[in-house]
């Protein structure tokens, strides 16, 4: 790409089969599972596993593997976590890698890399840290993959794409596709990100099973600078890794 060719910054409101990638991915499904990723690397696991389903989570479980996710919303069976990141953030996790399989966002991270250079786990919770690196890492494309609720596109992603989008603007130029301007002005329309949060699908979802908790948590916004970065896979299993300044050969060439 020509240095004067503005790189393009692109948001997918849903995942869809047959999307592709040829740059940089930041994955959001800020509802929970990558706010919940971060926050295991927050408190100190060493990896995080992305499994393709419950049966493969449940295969990997180990002495120094932990296995968490949902289904519904509720801790599976035979899991040692759900999918909280208030949990997260207080898991005895540190050195042990963690295996997560939920409902929306395995799905969009394991579309993301199928054919992406770079693949991010994105939230509010890291969002200053995800577009930063987005941006360093990017050469033609930065894009958002939302993982949307049950196959509907989700508030809380499209808030949260904005907000990345608002980010990544401010550290280069950029051409804007028409699924960031609707993102940009889903963003614009909420100033407080607990109001959308709050509305969408995936919230009245936890209120449901009593985990509405989660739900301030995922609306904090910079909280962390842990950035889970796509670096291999094992089996049908992503395997994601917190980014570490001195590491950006090895997570600018894996994945």
């Amino acid at each position: 790409m020509n240095a004067s060719t503005p790189k393009r910054l692109r948001v997918d409101l849903l995942p869809q089969p047959g999307l592709t990638y040829p740059d940089v991915v930041l994955v959001v499904d800020v509802i929970r599972a990558t706010t919940t990723a971060a926050a295991f690397l927050e408190a100190g696991a060493s990896a995080i596993y992305i499994s393709a389903g419950l049966e493969q989570a449940r295969a990997f479980k180990d002495h120094d593997v932990v296995i968490a996710g949902e289904e519904g919303g509720l801790m599976p069976a035979g899991f040692d976590y759900g999918n909280s990141p208030r949990e997260a953030l207080e898991a005895p996790v540190t050195g042990k890698t963690v295996v997560m399989a939920t409902t929306n966002g395995t799905r969009a991270a394991h579309i993301a890399a199928a054919t992406a250079k770079h693949v991010l786990l994105a939230s509010l919770y890291n969002a200053h840290a995800a577009a930063r690196l987005a941006n360093d890492l990017a050469t033609e494309e930065v894009a958002i993959l939302c993982a949307g609720a049950g196959g509907q596109v989700g508030l809380d992603d499209t808030y949260t794409a904005g907000v990345l989008a608002e980010f990544i603007q401010l550290m280069g130029s950029y051409d804007l596709q028409d699924g960031t301007l609707i993102a940009l002005a889903t963003r614009r329309t909420y100033p407080d990100p607990l109001e959308p949060l709050g509305l969408s699908l995936a919230a009245k979802s936890l209120q449901r099973v009593g985990l509405e908790a989660d739900v301030p948590f995922c609306a904090r916004v910079a909280a962390s600078p842990a950035v889970p970065v796509l670096e291999g896979r094992v089996g049908e299993a992503l395997i994601f890794r917190r980014y570490q300044p001195q590491r950006a050969g090895a997570a600018s060439s894996e994945g």
